[in-house]
């Protein structure tokens, strides 16, 4: 790579990165619409309930729970943890998390579009062979010892919350009594109940604006920047098992160190394909979203450092796995593909299917952001609240976390977000959106 970057290939990098998000646009959008359709009609209760051991039936419902909830690898990593604090087996509720960011519709839809037809089938194949594999050891990889110290560890943080808000301790135990109280999900047939849906919608877009922005970006620049060579050099092409072997296994890495993740790592995908990366290398790095540097830390604060590096080993572990099988499973089929176009998508607007889709869905966009800005306001006593530092529409009655501030009642997604909001309020400045 030059030492020094000429202005026109960074525009070549932007303009790259803009039509790879123009055409997925659509997808997003209809991906977007229906995770927040199914989020407003499907019980979050019945959710708890039913996850309370690992076996078979609560690990398909787990997976079926994930596949129908945000895909949000942070929302999910917040449900999980809320999960397994209400009583959720911690494989269980790891197994909802696998569901939740590796077997979403939108996601499909966003590979289909964007890579083809058999990425899209390989995250629907390698999904379920990670999850049947983190049900046969998880047992083991997650022991009852680590698992207990990060529930008593959780219940200490949750205890140390209610004394730092002691104010807040009637409104808790209130708030825990609505949980039975306020189950039921939104009604289908009602204008409320597509309002709830569009929130859901319009704040998962909120929360992984940020994500998708630097999977493009990240993506235009490495199609555009980094010479076929390096990518030759790290991949090794032309070893046989050897290049798959360590392909699966370096996916993964580069995962951990980018910092993306849910959909946007989408985008990088199909620049590692289009930089030689073999097929089950891109598999097990669409499948590591869960493994990132910002989640690692995350799972540390919720659980401790031994069970984070146990999740980190078992999940790297289990995701090269599955990119090995999904590769050897296509490789029978004759099914594994071999275009690497030069560009991945057209780079200019022509008049065709995925622009007629896209003014189509941004008509949809906008429909949805205007049920969710004229829902009626529910009042003191309503059913949603947003989430005041990443935009989350949190059903109240299942909050994760709960404060009140000034005598006002804040309801969060998680309790890293009600920190952010804690410090922020200290220093007398408004948290960030």
């Amino acid at each position: 790579m030059n030492a020094l970057l000429s202005i026109g290939d960074i525009g070549d990098a932007f303009r790259e990165a803009f039509f790879m998000f123009w055409a997925t646009l659509w997808a997003l959008i209809l991906g977007f619409t229906l995770s927040g359709a199914v989020q407003a009609f499907v019980s979050k209760r019945r959710m708890q309930k039913s996850m309370g051991d690992r076996r078979l039936p609560s690990v398909a419902r787990a997976s079926g729970f994930g596949m129908v909830s945000s895909s949000c690898s942070y929302a999910a990593t917040a449900m999980a943890k809320s999960l397994f604090q209400k009583g959720a087996d911690f494989t269980t509720a790891m197994i909802f998390m696998f569901a939740s960011t590796n077997l979403v519709l939108e996601l499909g839809i966003v590979l289909l579009v964007l890579m083809g037809w058999q990425f899209a089938a390989a995250e629907f194949i390698g999904g379920p062979i990670m999850i049947a594999g983190l049900a046969l050891i998880g047992g083991a990889a997650f022991s009852p010892k680590l698992v207990a110290a990060a529930r008593t560890r959780l219940q200490k943080n949750a205890d140390t919350a209610h004394g730092d808000h002691a104010h807040e301790h009637d409104h808790a135990h209130e708030h825990d009594h609505a949980v039975d109280a306020d189950d039921a999900p939104s009604s289908i047939t009602t204008r409320a109940g597509w309002s709830d849906a569009a929130r859901f919608s319009i704040s998962d877009i909120r929360m992984l604006r940020r994500e998708l922005v630097i999977g493009y970006l990240v993506a235009g620049f490495l199609t555009v920047l980094v010479p076929m060579e390096w990518w030759n050099n790290l991949f090794m092409p032309g070893h046989g098992i050897w290049t798959t072997l360590e392909n699966v296994l370096i996916g993964p890495f580069i995962a951990v160190i980018s910092f993306v993740c849910s959909i946007g790592n989408v985008p990088m995908a199909a620049a590692l394909w289009h930089g030689g990366i073999g097929f089950g290398g891109v598999v097990s790095f669409i499948f590591a979203d869960l493994i990132t540097i910002p989640l690692l830390l995350i799972y540390r604060k919720f659980y401790g450092a031994p069970l984070t590096a146990r999740i980190l080993v078992t999940f790297w572990a289990l995701m090269s796995f599955a990119g090995l099988a999904v590769e050897g499973i296509f490789a029978l089929f004759g099914a594994i593909p071999t275009d690497r176009p030069e560009a991945m998508v057209s780079e200019h607007f022509q008049w065709n299917y995925t622009t007629f889709l896209n003014i189509a869905f941004l008509f949809v966009l906008a429909g949805l952001y205007y049920l969710a800005r004229t829902r009626p306001d529910d009042g003191a006593d309503g059913r949603y609240a947003t989430d005041p530092t990443c935009g989350m529409q949190v059903e109240k009655a299942n909050a994760p976390a709960h404060a009140v501030y000034d005598g006002v009642d804040v309801w969060f997604c998680s309790d890293g977000c009600r920190q952010r909001y804690d410090e922020s309020h200290e220093m007398g400045a408004p948290p960030a959106r």
